[in-house]
């Protein structure tokens, strides 16, 4: 018998990757899916559960007939509802994938939630369980790695997505629904922002129906530390290839990331040059399953919890705000 049961909500791409974990670690049980989709639903349930997960259409009938203990919710941002809510009701332990919602008051309705409950949540942003981002995150914690002064982010794409994903009213945009993982990686290594500023164009894809999100975006950042941070993402880069990077300088390191778990660090310190190369093969997805599992074991926290979603929400949707009214905005 396992230790958890599990049921998914959504069962489309990034499900699979979720979904591909838990029917490998001997501790959970997918004992649930939902899609609007039934016939995906059901495949769903005979790749990962050898079709003994039952299938819905309905989420809140999943809630009321299914028991589980956490559940996987895999929504594209428009079609979050109260989906939180019915789980917490229940004492469902959350993940979430990013962003968590579009609006910051059905945001903070979320983490109201989780902190009523009790219960315990994490949000999908990976990124924070890459080997290469918990060596750099634990040289800032011990003070090895001196005061952050900059960080730099880069997301290259080029494809039209969903057509859900093209209208910036139902993805909130590149910016909230792609480039969001580099707005919090820089939230998780340089700590507070206080302010930003953001620019934003549709250049190249006017012509296309629907598509009203940006396709390059710029923003600085400012944290109350002092350092700053530059992000600058587009969908006029490289076709088919999704491409994130980053680099971090601080006083006595400089972190040039070629991918998720792939870098150099460079040691800038008196006592001379030395260079890491990271090249990790973590699975982050099994990471971030894994954190969420051991905090409710433990009674411990997750790497990233509900509140921590809502905050890097608050930041993107800040410099969304900034580009629209072409100056910058002050955070509180």
């Amino acid at each position: 018998m396992a230790e958890f049961r599990v049921g998914m909500l959504g069962c489309g791409g990034i499900a699979n990757a979720h979904a591909q974990v838990i029917a490998n670690l001997a501790s959970t049980e997918l004992v649930a899916c939902c899609d609007l989709a039934r016939e995906r639903a059901e495949s769903f349930s005979q790749r990962y559960a050898d079709g003994k997960a039952k299938v819905y259409t309905d989420f809140g009938r999943m809630f009321d007939r299914s028991k589980m203990d956490v559940v996987f919710i895999c929504l594209p941002p428009f079609a979050h509802s109260n989906e939180v809510e019915l789980a917490t009701d229940r004492r469902i332990h959350v993940f979430i994938e990013k962003p968590i919602a579009l609006t910051m008051s059905a945001a903070n309705q979320m983490v109201r939630a989780v902190k009523r409950a009790g219960v315990k949540s994490q949000v999908g942003f990976m990124t924070r369980h890459s080997g290469l981002v918990e060596l750099v995150k634990g040289e800032l914690e011990r003070g090895d790695a001196g005061p952050v002064s900059l960080f730099t982010g880069r997301y290259l794409c080029n494809a039209l997505h969903a057509p859900w994903w093209r209208d910036k009213s139902k993805s909130g945009g590149q910016l909230v629904e792609q480039v969001i993982h580099l707005y919090d990686l820089c939230r998780y290594l340089l700590g507070r922002p206080v302010s930003v500023y953001g620019q934003q164009r549709n250049l190249l894809h006017g012509a296309v129906e629907g598509y009203t999100v940006e396709d390059v975006s710029a923003t600085v950042i400012a944290f109350e530390s002092g350092a700053l941070a530059s992000i600058v993402g587009t969908n006029t880069a490289i076709p088919s290839k999704w491409l994130s990077m980053w680099d971090l300088v601080t006083q006595y390191r400089t972190v040039f990331a070629s991918d998720l778990n792939r870098g150099v660090i460079r040691h800038t310190d008196s006592a001379g040059p030395m260079e890491l190369t990271v090249a990790s093969e973590k699975d982050v997805f099994r990471a971030q399953a894994l954190d969420l599992l051991n905090a409710i074991e433990t009674g411990g926290e997750t790497r990233c919890p509900m509140w921590e979603g809502a905050e890097t929400l608050k930041l993107v949707l800040a410099a969304n705000q900034s580009a629209r009214r072409g100056s910058p905005i002050e955070l509180r």
